[in-house]
């Protein structure tokens, strides 16, 4: 990819908050640029503490189940009634999710390993997931999709490890909802990058 695709691709990544079941590509490809997103993405000393979880069709549709019947004891009425419509159209309606974890057993064993640098583990876990998300994210963007992250954890931890037997030591960290997008983001505004990129020389 050249300067200027990566870059291309850097601007087109949107949140998107209206989306379809539809998908121009097979579920399979999805699965594979999933395999090559884990397979390349650098953590800290290659830790690979990151976990994936691709929900599709009744699997999909089930989170948001499991989400909203959370939020439904958690949030008044009147309140919930905007929430459930926003999850209706927005996450539950799109084609899958990918659920972000991170491995505790995993982070814990990189503490033990290097005690220097024991207490910075966890923050840097949170890091390699960040670049994880980024990259699932702007990938999907590049397939055709819209996309969104959310982030109900911790509210919906205890049921989406019991629905899926999922270890207990994996930690949800973000949940990236994503379908064939019909809407249009707004134009961003900028903070002049002179403002936040310093030159020294």
């Amino acid at each position: 990819m050249s300067y200027n695709c990566f870059l291309q691709a850097l601007e087109n990544r949107r949140s998107y908050y209206k989306l379809a079941p539809e998908s121009n590509v097979t579920d399979d490809e999805i699965v594979s640029a999933l395999h090559d997103v884990i397979r390349h993405m650098p953590s800290a000393y290659h830790s690979q503490s990151t976990r994936l979880v691709l929900l599709l069709g009744n699997e999909h549709k089930a989170l948001w189940t499991i989400v909203k019947e959370i939020l439904s004891k958690e949030v008044p009425p009147a309140v919930f009634v905007r929430t459930e419509s926003k999850i209706d159209s927005s996450f539950a309606s799109g084609h899958g999710t990918v659920l972000f974890f991170e491995d505790q057993l995993v982070v814990e064993s990189m503490v033990s390993k290097f005690p220097l640098y024991g207490r910075n583990f966890p923050l840097w876990s949170q890091h390699t997931s960040a670049m994880h998300q980024f990259a699932v994210w702007t990938l999907l963007e590049e397939m055709g999709f819209g996309a969104s992250l959310q982030h109900y954890n911790p509210l919906i931890d205890k049921e989406v490890k019991s629905r899926w037997h999922l270890p207990e030591e994996w930690k949800l960290i973000a949940q990236l909802p994503f379908g064939l997008p019909l809407d249009t983001p707004e134009p961003k505004k900028y903070v002049d990058a002179s403002r936040r990129v310093i030159v020294l020389k």
